[in-house]
């Protein structure tokens, strides 16, 4: 009789549990696939978009802040209505993994259309077909030349530059110095990391005793990041002054 009560109990409460998973309201949107819903953050699933710090090459070879554009163009599309977000998982960092829709319309599938976001396939292969008519479209970041969002984060002298048609010559310097110049490349990207002495990866934040003193350049191993969350990601600690 116990067990027939509880089997029954957890079946009556399945629904309520299936309704509190879906997260509705306007969000704030803090880059092109990361957002919040009142106090729940949620990272889209399925997609990567760059991070508001990242920059791409136009088709005249210019760079172009196109991590704020993505993030921008989600605000210009959808910023002020309200989101509907099914979630699915949470990840390392307490992030809500959600796939958001507006009026019906799937989130991650606009970005990737768009070209301001890529088919994240580790996770899912829901997107490849927009990825593909975003790049024949040259949308978005695909119009000049660009470093995939997940080797943003980790680049290096090995990472591949991508793009619509051939890249430029010279594409993959210009890419990974442009997050070490004297100039923070977005008023969100403040964060300074350096390499020490013992070939660690540091990162300071402005109230860091030693923030003002770490020169910006690509020859001294430094680079710009937006978060606390990126700068980890990347293999930096946090400096201990």
């Amino acid at each position: 009789m116990l067990k027939t009560l509880l089997t029954a109990g957890l079946m009556l409460s399945l629904p309520t549990l299936a309704f509190a998973a879906d997260i509705t309201g306007v969000p704030k949107i803090r880059d092109g696939d990361q957002v919040m819903i009142g106090s729940t953050r949620i990272r889209l699933g399925g997609i990567d978009a760059p991070s508001t710090d990242q920059l791409c090459l136009n088709t005249k070879g210019e760079r172009w802040t196109c991590g704020a554009a993505a993030r921008d163009e989600l605000v210009k599309h959808a910023g002020n209505r309200s989101w509907t977000c099914h979630a699915r998982s949470v990840d390392r960092r307490g992030r809500t993994i959600a796939r958001c829709e507006v009026d019906g319309e799937d989130i991650q599938k606009w970005m990737v259309q768009n070209g301001w976001a890529l088919a994240f396939t580790r996770i899912s292969h829901d997107y490849e077909a927009d990825e593909k008519a975003a790049k024949e479209a040259k949308a978005g970041m695909w119009q000049g030349a660009f470093i995939a969002p997940w080797d943003w984060r980790v680049r290096n002298k090995k990472t591949p530059v991508l793009g619509a048609v051939k890249p430029p010559e010279g594409a993959h310097a210009i890419l990974l110095a442009s997050a070490s110049g004297p100039v923070a490349p977005s008023p969100d990207c403040t964060i300074k990391g350096n390499v020490n002495r013992s070939g660690e990866c540091i990162f300071h934040q402005p109230t860091s005793r030693w923030y003002a003193r770490i020169e910006m350049k690509i020859s001294k191993g430094t680079r710009w990041f937006c978060s606390v969350e990126e700068a980890e990601a990347a293999g930096c600690r946090e400096t201990r002054r």
